[in-house]
């Protein structure tokens, strides 16, 4: 079993029945395994948890990476939007739900911070670039607790605006 499909299982298990179920034991039976098998990639839930946080910030490093745009903030919007059309969201709100450690998400603490700071300076409006960034937060948040809030032309429609602060001042 790869470890891909131990933390589908456990997002999945996070998905259905929140938090209080993630035990080992039921994502060793949701992935079709044995506990002695999870237990071979991850040592502890703590050890999967941490799995689930550093896959989604890669995840998301790597549809930045795939964006066209020149600017940061406009790969930070591309991937952001992605991911909102895929319904990659919502593993973010269930691991950051479920961890409730600090230690564990200080990954995604670094993550975010050098999402939001990184080539701020050298945007062509760095205040404009830092609201997209911020709208961004926003819209991965609501649609991590109401995915069916926006239909394509709502995110469409987002995007259109968002782009347009982006726009080099005349």
């Amino acid at each position: 079993m790869r470890k891909d499909e131990l933390l589908d299982a456990a997002e999945e298990l996070l998905c259905d029945q929140g938090s209080a179920a993630l035990t080992l034991a039921a994502v060793a039976d949701r992935a079709g395994v044995s506990k002695g098998g999870l237990l071979y990639h991850y040592a502890s839930k703590e050890a999967l948890i941490k799995g689930m946080v550093e896959r989604l910030i890669d995840d998301f490093d790597e549809l930045m990476a795939a964006q066209p745009d020149q600017t940061y903030t406009g790969r930070y919007l591309g991937a952001t939007l992605a991911s909102v059309r895929s319904g990659r969201l919502r593993r973010w709100a269930v691991v950051t739900g479920a961890s409730g450690n600090l230690f564990l998400l200080a990954p995604l603490r670094e993550a975010m911070t050098r999402w939001h700071r990184e080539k701020l300076g050298e945007e062509p409006d760095p205040v404009a670039a830092q609201i997209v960034r911020l709208a961004c937060e926003g819209l991965w948040d609501v649609a991590s607790h109401d995915p069916e809030l926006n239909t394509e032309d709502d995110l469409q429609a987002l995007e259109g605006r968002l782009r347009a602060l982006l726009e080099p001042p005349a």
